[in-house]
């Protein structure tokens, strides 16, 4: 990597109270930026408005609930569906000055995920965030080039971080303080380039939700041709077990002998053939790098690897801008082969989450979570990756089997692979499986064209800067 090299005054440092070389160098960077392209000031053209904390749930109570929307689900131009929560209907009309519509773009300004910005999809008609989020909003008769695609995809671009990271407030945890934010410049590059990025990001965020909503299709198949109305499983509050069962499967936990799990498998098994996930699939864990070798985003170099954690899971896939990024060395040394419809299943921290990976994605993962794929045995009973991981993306199937063998070390819930191996894959019809098989590999195609348009997009802005 080419040294950097800049100078500044010292009145500059003591008006700044900053002594690192790397502030000082983005500066000039962005100063010779807006002396070239000019720029807009985001307040002439958008109104700012964060949110509160209210009383809010993890999974949605009632049809007419609304989405609460926290700064971890904000991810680099999507939103998380796998973390949203929700609030009443009464709560969400308690706070209509809080709410968020299509189009709107918001940005996480403290915390983890200071810097991810996303955009509110046609889906949500309304929403309501946290005092964490920033919403970015055009007023109705801006008179500007800029669209919310090109804000947003400029936002998570590498320049659009760099001056994000010159405006935050060091006093304690990074904040990005709204008042300075009203000041964020954006450069006015070529007119056909912004209508070019803007068309590529709207198709990101259609691609996105396009590919969830063909997901859900596929979940609802296999519900519907199972022919098994899991709600009628009752939830009973106390049960018994026998000696002879804790003997037999020696696993000493109430979560194991659970009446619902242990009678939705018995269910299941009932009207289906179910073979032992040992059986159809290797399973192989990923890897623990180490702390050190841990680079944030804008810290790597251009060949460091995403490095894949349970959190870095999002919407069924592994998020293209994670926590960290690892030297291609390590990743050359370990050798984890993963490779395009390999199926990702978690087993430590947030146990039962599932994904796949796509043709685009180059990722390290790490211990909390294994790599499936199928053994050439899978082939005689119908069984594609694609089937499979539907099945471990629906809790009746995927994290009932996680939830039941799960032991606690210390405080940290785990989920052995030797216990993993012991789920049992339902075997539906040829017929329905080679129809969610097709559905799924058309969501993963669309979210495969979406992470190639992001990468388009992000070379694209950042080809105008000196980065």
């Amino acid at each position: 990597m080419a040294t950097k090299i800049t100078t500044t005054y010292a009145s500059e440092i003591e008006s700044t109270a900053r002594l690192e070389p790397r502030f000082f160098y983005n500066q000039n960077l962005l100063k010779k930026s807006f002396d070239k392209y000019g720029f807009e000031e985001l307040n002439s053209f958008t109104t700012l408005k964060s949110g509160s904390t209210p009383e809010h749930y993890e999974e949605m109570k009632n049809k007419d609930d609304f989405y609460f929307i926290k700064s971890a689900d904000v991810k680099r131009y999507n939103l998380n569906f796998s973390t949203i929560s929700f609030v009443s209907k009464d709560t969400h009309n308690a706070r209509k000055k809080f709410k968020v519509i299509p189009n709107d773009v918001l940005l996480s300004n403290t915390g983890k995920y200071l810097g991810f910005a996303c955009l509110i999809p046609e889906k949500i008609n309304e929403a309501t965030t946290n005092q964490n989020i920033i919403r970015i909003r055009f007023k109705e008769k801006a008179e500007t080039r800029f669209t919310p695609f090109f804000i947003l995809s400029f936002l998570n671009s590498l320049f659009g971080q760099i001056e994000i990271e010159s405006l935050l407030t060091l006093t304690g945890q990074k904040y990005l303080n709204m008042e300075k934010f009203r000041e964020f410049k954006i450069p006015k590059i070529e007119e056909k380039s912004i209508k070019e990025i803007s068309e590529k990001t709207k198709k990101i965020i259609e691609n996105e939700m396009k590919s969830l909503s063909i997901l859900e299709q596929a979940q609802a198949i296999f519900y519907q041709k199972s022919g098994i109305d899991f709600s009628k499983i009752q939830k009973e509050k106390t049960f018994s077990v026998n000696l002879s069962d804790f003997a037999e499967y020696d696993l000493w936990t109430p979560a194991f002998s659970y009446p619902l799990y242990v009678n939705t498998l018995k269910a299941i098994q009932k009207k289906w053939q179910t073979i032992p996930l040992s059986e159809i699939a290797t399973v192989k864990k990923g890897n623990e790098v180490g702390s050190d070798n841990y680079n944030k985003y804008l810290d790597k170099k251009d060949s460091d690897i995403p490095f894949i954690r349970t959190s870095d899971l999002v919407n069924y896939e592994v998020d293209q801008f994670p926590d960290f990024y690892i030297p291609e060395e390590i990743y050359q040394e370990l050798m984890q082969d993963v490779k395009a419809g390999d199926v990702l299943f978690t087993k430590d921290g947030k146990i039962g989450m599932s994904a796949m990976i796509t043709k685009n994605d180059k990722a390290i993962i790490a211990s909390g979570m294994v790599r499936l794929r199928l053994k050439a045995e899978a082939k005689k009973y119908n069984l594609s990756s694609e089937y499979l991981f539907i099945v471990l993306s629906l809790k009746e199937t995927g994290l009932y089997p996680a939830i039941r063998r799960t032991v606690v070390a210390s405080t940290i819930p785990h989920l052995r692979e030797e216990r993993l191996k012991e789920f049992e894959i339902p075997i539906l019809d040829k017929t329905s499986m080679d129809e969610i098989t097709k559905l799924v590999k058309e969501a993963f195609e669309l979210k495969d064209e979406k992470k190639k348009l992001i990468k388009e997009v992000r070379e694209e802005i950042d080809s105008y800067f000196d980065i």
